[in-house]
């Protein structure tokens, strides 16, 4: 989900498990083990992309941005979903992954990732207007097929 290289994908997801088994005596049985294994693999995801890709994040941000992006009113395979989520831009996607499938809120993505909050929102923003637009060209695309 974060990294697109499955060479690397399964580097990090290696090095992720053996986190785990290691700091497993650390495990507080409070929460669920799943959520405590996911917490691990997101953070070495995003340790091994600040480390070798050095993801860029526009730091800027956008006045008075929605808090719900337009919705899409169609039916798209997961298939279609995931791929043009696969093809944002790294910062895109990093923060859009935390926020819509983690469920991080916008002051722990910049706690964890080392940027601003406005920058998180602008990351955001930016990412769902760009799955928009992939989403409506599949649609334009899918209507103009039929």
């Amino acid at each position: 989900m974060y990294i697109n290289d499955l060479h690397y994908a399964e580097e990090v997801m290696l090095d992720g498990f053996f986190k785990v088994f290691s700091n497993i005596s650390q495990f507080k049985h409070q929460g669920s083990f799943e959520g405590w294994i996911r917490r691990i693999m997101v953070r070495q995801s995003i340790d091994f992309l600040r480390k070798n890709k050095k993801t860029l994040f526009q730091d800027s941000t956008i006045e008075n941005i929605e808090a719900q992006a337009d919705e899409v009113h169609f039916d798209f395979e997961v298939a279609h979903i995931q791929n043009a989520i696969d093809s944002l831009p790294e910062g895109y996607k990093m923060v859009f992954n935390l926020f819509a499938i983690e469920g991080l809120k916008h002051d722990e993505i910049a706690k964890m990732l080392q940027i601003n909050e406005g920058t998180s929102k602008s990351q955001l923003y930016k990412a769902r207007k760009m799955l928009q637009e992939k989403l409506n060209s599949i649609k334009s695309t899918s209507n103009a097929n039929n």
